[in-house]
């Protein structure tokens, strides 16, 4: 088939990839508009653009895909299929109605759960034990639409996010080229998806990633995970942003208040609701990442001090 690819971030490279060396033709790629980013602020080409200008891939950057020039460009390259991964813009219908075979996306859960922007980080810090990834036919409903297939991945103890969505991008890459072979062949149709158990995961903002220091420990645990490596858990200390790294749960270790810290040889705990938690790395603002030990210690922390004050 003859496929237009959309997507923007790293997390669509894998796809991406493995259509360029599958049996279709990447006609071309539909992706942001480059972004400032850096200390310069530079204008720079997202990584879906970038690899597909090394492989002499025509690359498309409408503002909006409503755009009547994106769309005329789109309807002279006459794609099968549009095959979509992380683009991050929402598709009219009248782009929708362009390609023979509809656009068809990959999603990073088990649908219908966690149908949104932030499936992974959601799984992560609602616990979730199992997690996958789905292929679906773009509807104007979200993430609503007939699923082809699914994969799915165990949730570890100690996944963040970044792991998680790093190996989901891998295997759903697998599933998303399959899935182009299927629709080819006939051997695939769209199934409705099932009206129970839907869940819903929108953006994660800055201000869902603050610590709650009065909830369980197990809870804070999953949150900080889920927002590692974005948009980053963080806390108040002395009346500043404290970044955190992924914690550990001190399984045991009662009697702290909640936000206070206790100091060891080799440990920085903080209390919870529950079991306090054992601080990994923290950023400071301003500062370097650095471990929990080395900003305690120059922190010259006082006793009673608190998290989150």
């Amino acid at each position: 088939m003859k496929l237009v690819f959309a997507g923007t971030p790293e997390v669509a490279l894998p796809s991406l990839e493995a259509l360029i060396a599958s049996r279709h033709e990447v006609a071309a790629v539909v992706t942001r508009p480059d972004a400032p980013a850096g200390r310069g602020r530079k204008l720079v080409a997202s990584p879906v653009a970038q690899l597909a200008e090394e492989a002499g891939i025509e690359v498309l950057k409408p503002g909006r895909p409503r755009e009547p020039e994106f769309q005329a460009r789109l309807a002279e390259i006459a794609p099968d299929c549009c095959p979509v991964v992380a683009y991050g813009a929402i598709l009219p219908k009248s782009a929708l109605e362009i390609p023979r075979l509809g656009w068809v996306n990959l999603h990073f859960s088990l649908l219908p759960a966690w149908r949104g922007a932030a499936p992974v980080q959601h799984a992560v810090m609602a616990g979730d034990e199992v997690t996958g990834a789905s292929t679906f036919l773009i509807e104007e409903g979200l993430d609503s639409g007939p699923l082809y297939g699914t994969v799915t991945e165990l949730v570890r103890s100690g996944d963040t996010s970044g792991d998680l969505l790093e190996r989901l991008a891998r295997s759903g890459a697998r599933l998303l080229a399959a899935t182009m072979d299927g629709i080819e062949d006939g051997a695939l149709e769209g199934r409705a998806q099932p009206g129970d158990g839907v869940s819903l995961a929108p953006k994660i903002t800055v201000e869902d990633a603050r610590v709650d220091w009065s909830a369980p420990g197990l809870r804070v645990d999953r949150l900080v995970r889920g927002c590692t490596p974005a948009p980053g858990a963080w806390t108040v200390f002395r009346g500043e942003r404290l970044k955190l790294g992924p914690v550990q749960v001190a399984a045991g270790v009662v009697g702290l208040e909640p936000g206070e810290i206790a100091v060891g040889k080799k440990t920085v705990r903080v209390g919870t609701g529950s079991h306090a938690i054992e601080l990994g790395e923290v950023q400071p603002q301003g500062k370097k990442r650095m471990p929990a030990g080395d900003w305690a210690r120059g922190s010259r922390l006082e006793p009673g001090e608190r998290l989150g004050a």
